[in-house]
């Protein structure tokens, strides 16, 4: 059973610091915004039409009357007429996921901020799709206004169970937090439905892209629903395992049973889709990153639950096949464009890095599932860097623009523009047509306190620092004050209660101080934590290494060869033209030299800058030259990584030449 666990959403209130501010955003802006993008209604965005096609599928089952699709206008104000002239599907056959995320989003924000308005705009969208459901428990827009008789013929491409997915979350996270069950009811007769189809009539196949597998697991500790436990547990036993024909390929055999296609995956590539072998006989993180971390956040969730020691043993692999050779230093994974995918071991190109927004938020999934099999600081560690990093770099400041993609290296005049290079854009988009990443942001800031705190056994676990109340189940009640990662001082104080704190030291702080009531202590450090135990009153205070440092590759990862990386405390820093006048190609580092703090930058939120000196160097105006370039000393700027692209377009680069 799990070593320790994830703390409720409702356990955790925020205070004021970092956290709290971004959560805010998240309530305040994005929430909204992304709400009247899903309406159709934010100017500038992309058409979205996902409630669109909500009420054009109830309205194919039960017609236009329905109360449902009437008191949604209403609250709309729109005439009934207007939400018919377009009967039918649009958008990415998973267009309803982005639904299913804004939703669960709610849920954790609610949770920590009660609000009225926003809970009976959430309860008229849960109508809509509980109305769009058809009466043997299916969901699904695209197959049910497009052709019903589809249904289940192509996992491969659907993301019928990929949907069904990220629903069961939105579920259970608004129950959660509101104790409403519409919803959950919903999901759970979708969810019944699928078990009929796949365990009791015995149909093969398992999700193209996994996330049902994680989310009904959520469910079943939601629900107590065994059937929800066993069909999990199914997908993953099932994944990858030969068939009878198209040479045991389920994929394939599928395609050759059917005469079209959504967009013409490869049905022969079973290392993209990671069923190339079962499950637990895999140890490298290979094809798509977003589904490989989804799936394997489903393997160590299933494994701490069920007590499989083969399949934690195949999740650590896994783990160690991402963190210690296919991630880069701020936390992506997916080095190419090519199917969004990882490719090989220390193949980390920085200026056409994929690292998408969805694979870090996939990737803190998995650690947090990993530290309820073994409380060990390594997972903490990469959740923290991939949250820090990658994750708020998706969203711009003013939360109203998002990457899909997160490079460490961009040339305004190449990225996005070159072949190459396309992806890789210098400035955040307002959405997308594949609008995945904007609410996966949004549902995992607003989850945040979550992933930072988890408790077992008498022991309350601080994974991640983020000030705010705590209420641990076992009777003891925290108050952490903080503002981390710009502040590096946490102080814990005991309000009620007693047992022991297990708080995380990180990687990154080589000098930690750990008092109680004022008197340093050297407590026992195991696996990355520091175990203290603490009563009613005591206040323990960390002071972490505030220095900034140069940071350097394995010189396996030939792009970052002869150069450094500066990182301080969870931040990894990176350097912009904006900063630098406009010209970062021609830098090189000092790293021999000391990093000192800069000026603040009103525009980036306030963020302290580092000073680090350098080079520039001044090359002739040919091509190439048989005169060495002169190179002039000079002190350039960093600023935080998830601030880049807040002013303008510029250069940026994360890597220099030292």
């Amino acid at each position: 059973m799990k070593a320790q666990r994830q703390i409720t959403i409702k356990q955790y209130k925020p205070s004021e610091g970092f956290i709290s501010r971004y959560q805010k955003l998240i309530k305040d802006v994005v929430i909204p915004y992304q709400y009247d993008v899903l309406c159709d209604k934010a100017e500038g965005a992309e058409k979205s039409h996902v409630v669109q096609n909500f009420i054009n599928a109830a309205a194919a089952l039960h017609g236009e009357d329905h109360a449902a699709i009437q008191k949604y206008l209403s609250s709309r104000e729109q005439k009934p007429g207007d939400a018919i002239t377009d009967s039918g599907f649009y958008g990415m056959v998973f267009q309803d996921s982005d639904a299913a995320k804004w939703i669960e989003a709610v849920g954790y924000t609610l949770a920590v901020f009660p609000d009225k308005k926003l809970e009976e705009t959430a309860d008229s969208l849960i109508d809509i799709i509980a109305a769009a459901q058809d009466e043997d428990g299916y969901l699904n827009t695209y197959f049910t206004i497009k052709d019903r008789d589809k249904r289940w013929t192509n996992l491969l491409e659907g993301h019928e169970l990929y949907c069904s997915g990220h629903f069961m979350e939105a579920a259970v996270a608004y129950y959660n937090a509101t104790g409403k069950d519409k919803l959950l009811k919903v999901m759970l007769k979708n969810a019944e439905h699928i078990y009929r189809h796949f365990v009791t009539e015995k149909y093969e196949g398992y999700p193209g892209h996994p996330e049902v597998e994680l989310a009904l697991l959520k469910l079943y500790r939601a629900t107590g629903e065994k059937h929800c436990l066993e069909l999990a547990e199914h997908f993953i036993n099932v994944r990858g395992v030969p068939v009878e024909g198209a040479d045991g390929n389920f994929y394939k055999k599928e395609a050759e049973q059917r005469d079209w296609t959504v967009w013409g995956n490869n049905a022969d590539d079973r290392y993209y889709q990671q069923s190339f072998a079962p499950v637990r006989e895999q140890s490298d993180a290979v094809g798509h990153s977003v589904r490989a971390v989804y799936l394997y956040t489903a393997m160590a969730d299933l494994a701490a639950e069920t007590d499989d020691a083969e399949l934690l043993n195949a999740c650590k692999r896994l783990w160690e096949s991402i963190a210690d050779r296919r991630m880069y230093i701020t936390g992506g994974i997916g080095s190419t464009g090519i199917g969004e995918a990882f490719t090989v071991d220390y193949d980390l190109p920085n200026d056409t890095a994929y690292a998408e927004t969805c694979a870090s938020c996939g990737l803190m999934f998995f650690a947090s599932r990993m530290l309820e099999n073994y409380p060990d600081g390594k997972y903490a560690d990469v959740m923290e860097r991939a949250f820090y990093n990658t994750v708020l770099a998706g969203m711009q400041l003013d939360g109203k623009r998002f990457f899909y993609v997160n490079p460490l290296e961009v040339i305004p005049g190449i990225s996005g523009i070159a072949a190459t290079h396309w992806h890789d854009k210098s400035q955040r988009p307002e959405w997308f047509a594949c609008a995945c990443c904007p609410p996966n942001v949004a549902r995992t800031v607003a989850a945040f306190g979550t992933y930072a705190y988890g408790e077992g056994d008498g022991t309350a676990y601080c994974h991640l620092y983020a000030a705010g109340e705590v209420d641990f189940s076992f009777g003891l009640k925290l108050l952490c004050e903080t503002d981390f990662p710009h502040g590096f001082t946490v102080r814990y104080t005991v309000s009620e209660g007693g047992g022991v704190l297990a708080v995380r030291i990180p990687d990154w702080s080589e000098r930690t101080e750990i008092s109680v009531n004022g008197e340093k202590i050297s407590p026992e450090i195991k696996s990355g934590y520091a175990y203290i135990g603490v009563e009613a009153g005591d206040v323990i205070e960390l002071i972490l290494d505030d220095r900034a440092r140069f940071v350097y590759s394995n010189t396996k990862a030939a792009e970052n060869t002869g150069c450094a990386a500066v990182q301080r405390g969870a931040l990894v820093y990176c350097f912009e033209g904006a900063d630098n006048g406009g010209d970062v190609l021609s830098l090189s580092l000092d790293d021999g030299a000391e990093i000192t703090a800069g000026e603040t930058v009103p525009e980036l939120g306030g963020v302290e800058t580092l000073k680090v000196k350098g080079y520039r160097t001044v090359s002739e105006d040919g091509l190439y030259s048989f005169k060495k370039p002169e190179r002039i000393p000079e002190a350039l700027m960093a600023v935080p990584y998830y601030t880049w692209g807040n002013r303008g377009e510029n250069q940026m680069r994360v890597w220099l030449p030292c």
